[in-house]
């Protein structure tokens, strides 16, 4: 079953608690740290996501961009990220921005794939 092979890989990955769900309401970026790590966690459609807080054109912090349908939005110069690649969707920015894997359970936002 395929929803069993993504749980399986997901349990492969180490998550850590990264904030509170209620820390993060729809529609909402907001900055976190793990260690020294900057991260954007944002929510979008009642789903998490977390990316690089640095946008890859001018490093702008991605926390104060926007919540879009398309996408993460840079509100430096609109540069809008794919939420599931991190790929750029429109200009200026032309690299992707790392996003990590998240599990939301017990009302914790978890993030995995960090180390390395």
């Amino acid at each position: 079953m395929e929803s069993e092979t993504t749980l399986e890989r997901e349990r492969a990955v180490e998550y850590v608690r990264v904030a509170r769900s209620g820390q993060v309401p729809e529609g909402v970026v907001r900055r976190f740290f793990v260690d020294d790590l900057e991260l954007a966690v944002s929510r979008f459609e009642g789903r998490v996501y977390v990316s690089a807080n640095y946008c890859t054109h001018l490093a702008c912090h991605l926390s104060a961009g926007k919540v879009t349908e398309d996408g993460l939005m840079c509100s430096c110069h609109g540069s809008i990220f794919d939420w599931d690649t991190g790929e750029p969707l429109s200009p200026p920015a032309l690299k992707p921005i790392k996003v990590y894997p998240v599990l939301e359970e017990n009302g914790e936002i978890l993030v995995g794939g960090l180390e390395g």
